[in-house]
């Protein structure tokens, strides 16, 4: 009896609305993308540096962070591809919902829906637009449990990525170095590239290197983005 008060949704009210919160969740994603890239800069600093004092254990550590940021930005991207794709979806639906007057079931939808809610970062968000959209008869129920998440291979980082990630920032420190080519061998050269000191003063240090406060800080910096 009380269905009789309730005030009627315009499907195509409901379409828009649902655009809105996407375009606002790929909006919040550009802005994590840009967070970890400005903390993964900071860690290719710290590598470096850590390259210098020949501290092999801490840029390797380091590294792996680098790979871990790669690959959260990587899958943040894919994220964002499909959040456009259900938009684009959603868009192709109004035309529909102007000629039969109401939402159509879209296989679609819900293939690319029932994907994004196993994404840790954005599941909540998207089982709540996974849920209006069922409410609303546009997409049936999702066929896996939305809490049955795909647990990230984060940890599965392969020694030789972090040693690819190494190579790398080796390449591009050795192309800083000033050019000696052409130089007259039997004059000294301009610039002599000591080694470092402190490695033969402190041997302790090399046997057991640890991680000062500054490479601790930028750890957890990024993984608190990527969570």
């Amino acid at each position: 009896m009380f269905d009789i008060f309730k005030k009627k949704v315009d499907p195509k009210v409901e379409v828009r609305k649902w655009q809105s919160k996407i375009r606002s969740e790929m909006r919040a994603i550009d802005r994590q993308i840009r967070d970890i890239k400005r903390e993964e800069d900071k860690v290719v600093k710290a590598i470096k540096e850590a390259s210098k004092r020949n501290d092999t254990s801490s840029a390797k550590i380091l590294a792996k962070e680098v790979v871990v940021s790669r690959r959260t930005t990587q899958r943040l991207h894919t994220n964002k591809a499909q959040m456009n794709s259900v938009s684009m979806h959603l868009g192709e639906n109004l035309a529909v919902i102007r000629t039969v007057g109401h939402l159509e079931k879209s296989t679609e939808v819900m293939t690319l829906m029932n994907s994004l809610i196993k994404t840790p970062v954005i599941a909540k968000q998207m089982q709540e637009l996974s849920k209006e959209m069922m409410k609303s008869g546009m997409i049936e129920e999702m066929v896996t449990d939305a809490l049955d998440m795909v647990e990230d291979d984060f940890e599965d980082e392969t020694e030789e990525e972090v040693d690819k990630i190494l190579t790398e920032l080796a390449s591009e420190s050795v192309k800083d170095l000033p050019d000696t080519t052409g130089l007259d061998k039997n004059k000294p050269a301009k610039v002599v590239v000591q080694p470092e000191p402190a490695a033969a003063e402190e041997p302790e240090a090399e046997e057991e290197p640890i991680l000062d406060d500054e490479f601790a800080g930028l750890q957890a910096r990024l993984g608190a983005l990527r969570s």
